[in-house]
């Protein structure tokens, strides 16, 4: 197979770069060093960057720079063409190829747009470029107003042209699919046999919030001037309504999602829109366009920019009402690197109707044996999605809590509880512009759980002296609650920390989740993710000082639990000394945990390779291994480290996280009956969705769900 892909539409606005993205992001999960390559870019104006490659740079932080990443713009390979030039041309777009063929393991390409005035010019001149790269190619066929017969008869001519040319077909996807489309296409011989191709072919539905445009779109297409738009830059536009009628009229006709369009001297028309906003008693209007450069009022200007927290733009453009009407028909919306919302969606909606696995071995060459942080997210996320678990998250009215639950659903990395106060949280979400509209909300204190929990709590700890008062003191502290949910099978795993001490987040499951059998300690790793390769750092954030026996059941948890990730483990038993070229009390410590863990793995029927004591560098760098300790399978190859104490674990890790850049995830809570796991206090929304993606793995684990 090659190791480059060509992604071409049929049309204009057929969504290419949602399946870009989503393409782009399987990729990643098996290559690591992988180039993106726009052979031919729309024409921009001065300063202005082409919006999909800019896209795909800038969210995947990939290192090509964005004149390596394209050749030609539309109009000079047009000019080429007509004026006899085309092989400097195609020789030209060649050679920018090979450059980043030679430098990357795979170079993932795309097509024009089709926004010229010949689609059958676009059409050839991208088959003819993915013929001279050698790429097979993707396509990607338009379903946006047709019905069943039409994009099949359009997908059949268009597979049959790309045949008659020699052009590899990976596979077809038809995007913005009509409605009930796979079904129809069924029970249509004809079309059944049109569409029945030795590739596989794909129906992703149409989704509003990908192609409709934000109110963000909306002032960069219109160059509007903004009044207020710090919040609700990113509201979906889902249809407009042009405002002329007495406002008791007016309001029957908003809709969720509204872009209210009306003249600028219709202040109560403005005033009333910005109210329905924060009525519960009406849809939610997406923001405010006054037309015709009429200037507000002073009062009113005054009254819209003192009326804070409403998430809802407005914005004003000089051209007239019926001008501004016809040109907000003609937009779409375009996905943004900083759009993490519709990203996410976007990422999710591929992966929900595309087999991805199926894609991935027609597309990808072959594996690099080089780990990146990007990879080990995207394939943590894509096997927690996999089999969803329920997660429980305490701190519901948090932001960083709230934004990353908005992309965990969108994405469906897991099922999600919020714990608070019903109201706090939906108006916090409202505020921030969130949707959490598939997340549980449970408030604690007036949960009908409440009294069962409270009960259950007592006769686990009554006989340390718990009384019945404290028990229900306790189950309103939303941490305690959300671990009797684990405890009791409401929920699959627990994540605290982002507000709270690691000390209050784990001590509810010290006291009755308890322990796996046959563990003695709780202890904890951190997924460490370097450049090119990923490990897992243990203990750095429970035990302080643990002896031999502890050391050696940190050591065989850690192993087990980098196993869950996919990191094949090699334990490096970590001290001041290698081998015996040192000794002390802290050296001996080592040894006899080496011993002890060897012992228990015979007993438990592991078979994990360990090796101690080692130095760090012995443990990581294989030139120093070979002298440190020449053929060691261990040395030089480690991926699991175990730090004889918590002091020693805790600096290194933070050490490396920052002298290497590294991505540090957790730290993740190990040999606990069912998963509950920290949060540092300055973690980023990331870091949640990335724990949380952790914890259901876990808990897929400890269902023995593969």
């Amino acid at each position: 197979m090659s190791k480059n892909l060509y992604i071409t539409a049929t049309e204009e606005r057929s969504g290419k770069s949602v399946i870009v993205l989503g393409v782009m992001q399987m990729i990643l999960k098996e290559i690591g060093h992988i180039a993106f390559f726009r052979p031919i870019i729309n024409d921009t104006e001065v300063g202005e960057v082409d919006p999909d490659l800019y896209l795909i740079l800038k969210y995947f932080n990939l290192d090509v720079s964005y004149e390596t990443a394209h050749a030609y713009t539309l109009s000079e390979a047009r000019q080429l063409i007509t004026s006899g030039q085309e092989e400097i041309l195609f020789e030209n777009i060649l050679k920018k190829y090979k450059q980043l063929e030679s430098s990357y393991d795979f170079v993932l390409c795309e097509g024009t747009d089709f926004r010229g005035k010949d689609a059958g010019f676009e059409f050839d001149l991208n088959a003819d470029i993915a013929a001279n790269l050698g790429a097979p190619i993707l396509l990607v066929s338009s379903g946006r107003d047709k019905n069943t017969d039409e994009v099949c008869t359009n997908v059949t001519l268009t597979l049959d042209a790309l045949e008659e040319k020699g052009v590899d077909i990976t596979a077809c996807v038809i995007n913005r699919a009509p409605e009930n489309f796979e079904s129809d296409m069924q029970s249509s011989k004809e079309c059944r046999e049109q569409m029945t191709r030795p590739f596989p072919m794909y129906a992703i539905p149409e989704n509003k919030t990908l192609n409709n445009p934000t109110m963000d779109d909306v002032r960069r297409y219109l160059e509007a001037e903004v009044l207020i738009g710090e919040l609700g830059a990113l509201n979906q536009v889902d249809n407009y309504v042009v405002a002329a009628m007495q406002i008791s009229n007016f309001l029957d006709y908003i809709k969720e999602g509204s872009l209210v369009i009306t003249p600028g001297d219709r202040s109560d028309i403005i005033i009333s829109s910005l109210a329905s906003r924060v009525s519960s008693a009406f849809p939610n209007i997406s923001g405010i366009l006054i037309t015709g450069g009429l200037k507000v009022s002073e009062n009113v200007q005054l009254l819209i920019q003192g009326w804070t927290g409403i998430p809802l733009p407005v914005l004003t453009v000089p051209t007239h009402t019926y001008d501004t009407v016809q040109k907000v028909n003609e937009m779409y919306g375009r996905l943004e690197p900083t759009d993490s919302k519709r990203i996410a969606t976007a990422l999710g909606w591929f992966s929900n109707h595309v087999d991805v696995p199926e894609l991935t071995k027609r597309v990808v060459a072959q594996k690099s044996m080089k780990m990146t942080p990007r990879m080990f997210e995207f394939s943590l996320i894509e096997k927690a999605a996999r089999k969803k678990q329920h997660i429980v998250l305490p701190e519901g009215t948090g932001e960083r809590i709230l934004s990353a639950t908005d992309i965990i659903l969108r994405r469906g990395i897991a099922e999600i509880t919020l714990l608070g106060k019903e109201e706090d949280i939906l108006a916090k979400a409202t505020k921030l512009g969130l949707n959490i509209d598939a997340a549980n909300i449970i408030d604690p204190g007036v949960s009908s759980y409440y009294d069962e929990f409270v009960e259950t709590y007592f006769e686990l700890r009554k006989q340390r002296g718990i009384v019945m008062d404290v028990a229900r003191d306790r189950m309103c502290d939303p941490t305690y609650f959300g671990t009797m949910m684990v405890h009791k099978g409401m929920a699959d795993g627990m994540v605290s920390g982002s507000i709270t001490t690691t000390a209050a987040t784990i001590r509810p499951a010290f006291e009755f989740v308890k322990t796996k059998p046959g563990v003695s300690v709780v202890s904890s790793i951190f997924i460490m993710c370097l450049q090119s390769k990923v490990l897992a750092f243990g203990d750095c954030a429970v035990v302080p000082n643990p002896n031999a026996q502890q050391l050696a059941e940190i050591a065989l948890s850690s192993a087990e639990t980098a196993q869950i990730y996919n990191i094949e483990p090699r334990i490096a038993m970590l001290s001041y000394s290698t081998g015996k070229s040192g000794s002390g009390q802290d050296v001996e410590k080592v040894v006899e945990a080496t011993a002890i863990a060897k012992q228990l793995m015979q007993e438990r029927g592991l078979d994990f390779p360990i090796e101690g004591p080692l130095q760090y560098d012995a443990a990581f760098d294989k030139e120093v291994a070979s002298f440190k300790m020449p053929g060691s399978e261990v040395a030089g190859n480690a991926t699991v480290f175990i730090f004889p104490d918590l002091n020693t674990g805790n600096n290194t890790y933070k050490a490396v996280q920052r002298a290497a850049r590294a991505v540090a995830m957790g730290p993740v809570l190990q040999g606990l009956n069912k998963p509950v796991n920290d949060l540092s206090r300055g973690c980023t929304v990331q870091d949640i969705v990335d724990t949380v993606a952790l914890t259901a793995i876990q808990a897929q684990n400890a269902k023995g769900l593969k």
